[in-house]
């Protein structure tokens, strides 16, 4: 029996070493916290560890002036449980990332073209923050607000790199002005001007 046991254990071992090695997402299954599920191993194809969609300039037509091009797990479901991604970021002339954080990530910001204002706050709030320029890199701890900011005279570009193949995104901005958050309350919390608020809520979609 205890032979017959081990025998079975071997081959289940053997025979599942594919699965073993990646998680390839099975996109048409719900994400959950840890991620998509795995697609079958042998419906894997090697397309499934090669995403080309960071070749294009992303549409900048938006108050930030940014786009975002994300290889995320979602998009790229070959980094489906390897804790990694990566996005293409595009800046016009004066685009920016307003402050924000990747809850699930730390993320690396590598700079292909331009020149950059970035930085992070502390949870001490302690302020760091540089000038960047071409071949630069700057690292944003996991949790913590940053930002990055076209200061040149041309386009810019970077890639940005994480610590999660599913970072997430929470913005500042929009968490205060995109919702139906009274006025009083954001007055009475940030000490901001009223007609500031209402100005700021009707630029990015709140109301109240």
């Amino acid at each position: 029996m205890m032979f017959l046991l081990t025998l079975f254990t071997l081959s289940f071992f053997f025979s599942s070493s594919d699965a073993l090695d990646f998680c390839v997402g099975d996109l048409s299954a719900p994400q959950g916290p840890a991620g998509y599920s795995c697609k079958k191993a042998e419906e894997v194809t090697a397309d499934d560890f090669v995403f080309s969609g960071l070749r294009a300039t992303g549409n900048t037509s938006n108050l930030f002036k940014i786009a975002l091009t994300p290889a995320f797990s979602s998009q790229f479901p070959g980094v489906n449980g390897l804790g990694i991604s990566v996005a293409r970021v595009d800046y016009p002339v004066d685009g920016r990332a307003p402050m924000h954080t990747h809850p699930e990530a730390a993320e690396v910001f590598v700079v292909i073209k331009g020149t950059f204002y970035a930085g992070f706050i502390s949870s001490a709030y302690k302020f760091y923050f540089k000038t960047l320029n071409e071949g630069d890199i700057m690292a944003f701890p996991l949790g913590l607000m940053h930002f990055q900011i076209n200061i040149g005279e041309s386009e810019a570009l970077a890639f940005s790199f994480y610590s999660s193949a599913s970072p997430g995104v929470y913005i500042m901005d929009n968490a205060w002005f995109t919702n139906d958050l009274p006025t009083d309350i954001l007055q009475k919390t940030t000490f901001l001007d009223p007609d500031q608020i209402k100005k700021l809520k009707g630029l990015l979609g709140g109301t109240n």
